[in-house]
């Protein structure tokens, strides 16, 4: 039986940041990458939640919305994956930043925390959002950006 793509690549090689995990046909799908793997930092599942709802909604109401197939947590929580169609990946790249940044700076309720939206709903915190969303992106600014794996 053929690997997956996600399983082809040395998790040990692989650093926080933002990398392009396959490209099929017209769809890319991103590694966003927050946490080194293997290293016993994850993403705990409160944050990996709320982190998902604040961010999903958000790029699906950005500049490239119409093109966002999926955004949706690594299960091994270290990052999330986000695939997109048809747009260049500089410009997904600055949309994760201003996502991230309206995250962090959002002031009011977190998006699906009602028992209708969510599944799982008394399990979210705003504030965890941020935090991961700051931190994601203190990482993406601190480096060069070149969607390749290490």
């Amino acid at each position: 039986m053929r690997k997956i793509a996600s399983f082809s690549v040395d998790h040990d090689k692989i650093n926080e940041g933002m990398y392009i995990s396959r490209i099929d046909g017209d769809i890319i799908t991103y590694d966003m990458r927050m946490r080194k793997p293997n290293m016993g930092d994850y993403i705990d599942n409160i944050t990996m939640h709320s982190l998902e709802h604040m961010f999903a909604t958000f790029v699906r109401n950005s500049k490239i919305g119409e093109n966002v197939i999926y955004f949706g947590p690594m299960g091994c929580q270290t990052g999330f994956y986000l695939l997109v169609r048809d747009t260049e990946s500089n410009v997904v790249l600055d949309t994760v930043k201003e996502v991230l940044n309206q995250i962090i700076s959002h002031k009011g309720e977190m998006f699906g925390n009602t028992r209708k939206e969510c599944g799982n709903y008394r399990n979210l915190n705003l504030e965890c959002a941020q935090l991961e969303s700051a931190r994601y992106l203190k990482v993406l600014n601190s480096k060069e950006v070149t969607f390749k794996y290490e």
